[in-house]
């Protein structure tokens, strides 16, 4: 059982897994993000080819626009809502977008000199921030180059709140848990600020269906809560996707770069994880599921075994392949240590030296019928054959009717009836190739 992590870039600490056992292996993602942003950086997967990829889909429909002008409209709605003397409040989970978004507005009002208090969820979100300071190492390059002049985590004008500042007069800007609206104290600020219209709402990322944060998104202004309470909603609503979950684009991305042999999808909507499924199939021709929530789904492996390979062979195989439009295939023996811990493809000395054997001398006798040239005519016409497709360099030896091809194999007259190929130790495979030319100009000569 091998199981190795990767780097997720979704919130601090988030990983990928692959986990392989023998031959097989599968690769799940959770949640992740392949664009970089200001505290984490990206994804990233080696090329590792598992069985199954089994991926998030959130947002499997979603093609995000350019992050920085997000950002810049973003940070001009927020000055805007303010400068009109009104409150924004930005529903966010503890770990992740509020961390993002605190640098933002941090660094902003830096460069703009503004003193209007910025708080945060007391409890798990300033948490949070303490965690990021302690595992600084884990962020983005960005962070990691600045952290020795100043820790970007170490806000000056992002301040815990206290359940009483809802009721303060003036305007503030509120990160509040949790991220959709659904209970906690963003519900409950949301509740005292909804019915002002100088006030505002940002909901940066993803709700689900049924939840508040999901109702402002699809333009509800009259909510209904359990308790038989009716909210008229006054204030501004925004929807501005700073979610750390890829697009669209970036599963893609992963799959592309993950190279699976089956994707599986999971936490997503199904009618866009059916669209996303017939985009991956289309585009990178992988098959792609994606089960109902308790279906049980079963997909079929090749097996596979490692083979090791000396460097000696593969050079001298390599070193065969001078003509790419027709390769030799190379051959070789097949060593299994005994313990079956390892098996191995060596050169044929390499196994006798493993071994310890002697080599055997080994003869093979081909009866073929010639032209009346004899032999010496064969040989000719076998040297033209070879001259021909190119496959192989010949010449005769000097005073000789030795064919000699590519200095390695002889072709030798041995009498009146016998010609013999003398070569190396592994080079069969180059031998298999001549006895085929040699088959060919046989019938060639016999041919009336």
């Amino acid at each position: 059982l091998r199981i190795k992590p990767y780097y997720a870039g979704h919130v601090l600490g988030a990983a990928m897994f692959e986990i392989r056992v023998g031959h097989e292996s599968v690769v799940y993602t959770g949640d992740f993000n392949m664009t970089p942003d200001r505290h984490l950086g990206p994804a990233e997967i080696d090329r590792c080819r598992p069985d199954v990829l089994i991926s998030e889909s959130t947002y499997a429909t979603t093609i995000r626009d350019s992050k920085r002008a997000r950002e810049r409209d973003f940070l001009k709605k927020v000055h805007d809502c303010i400068n009109n003397g009104g409150k924004v409040l930005i529903p966010v989970f503890a770990l992740g977008r509020a961390q993002e978004l605190c640098i933002l507005l941090e660094s902003y009002w830096e460069r703009m000199n503004l003193s209007i208090p910025i708080y945060v969820s007391k409890g798990m979100a300033e948490k949070a921030v303490d965690y990021y300071k302690l595992f600084v190492t884990w962020t983005s390059e960005k962070i990691k180059k600045t952290f020795v002049k100043r820790n970007m985590f170490d806000f000056k004008h992002v301040l815990p709140f206290e359940d009483s500042f809802a009721d303060t007069p003036g305007p503030m800007v509120v990160f509040a848990t949790p991220g959709m609206l659904h209970s906690g104290q963003s519900l409950k600020i949301f509740k005292k600020w909804a019915t002002n219209e100088k006030n505002m709402v940002i909901m940066p990322g993803y709700c689900v269906q049924g939840t508040v944060g999901s109702k402002l998104i699809a333009g509800v202004r009259k909510l209904d809560f359990e308790n038989g309470a009716t909210l008229e909603v006054k204030l501004s609503v925004e929807y501005m996707s700073f979610s750390a979950h890829a697009d669209s684009k970036g599963i893609v991305q992963l799959i592309r770069n993950c190279d699976p042999r089956h994707v599986l999808f999971v936490h997503g909507e199904d009618s866009k994880m059916e669209f996303l499924k017939q985009k991956v199939e289309r585009m990178l021709s992988i098959p792609v599921l994606k089960p109902r929530n308790g279906q049980n789904v079963a997909v079929n492996t090749i097996p596979s075994i490692v083979i090791e390979t000396s460097p000696q062979l593969l050079k001298d195989s390599l070193s065969n392949f001078n003509h790419p439009v027709d390769p030799d295939i190379f051959q070789a023996s097949l060593f299994v240590d005994k313990n079956l811990k390892s098996i191995e493809l060596l050169r044929s000395d390499e196994v006798l030296k493993r071994m310890e054997w002697e080599p055997h001398q080994v003869e093979f006798i081909l009866d073929v019928g010639v032209c009346e040239g004899g032999l010496n005519c064969l040989l000719e016409q076998i040297q033209q054959e070879m001259y021909e497709t190119g496959r192989f360099q010949s010449h005769f030896k000097s005073g000789t009717n030795d064919l000699i091809i590519d200095n390695e194999v002889i072709l030798s007259v041995y009498s009146e009836k016998e010609l013999r190929v003398v070569f190396q130790r592994g080079k069969i495979g180059m031998v298999t190739n001549i006895m085929k030319i040699l088959k060919d100009c046989t019938t060639l000569s016999l041919s009336p």
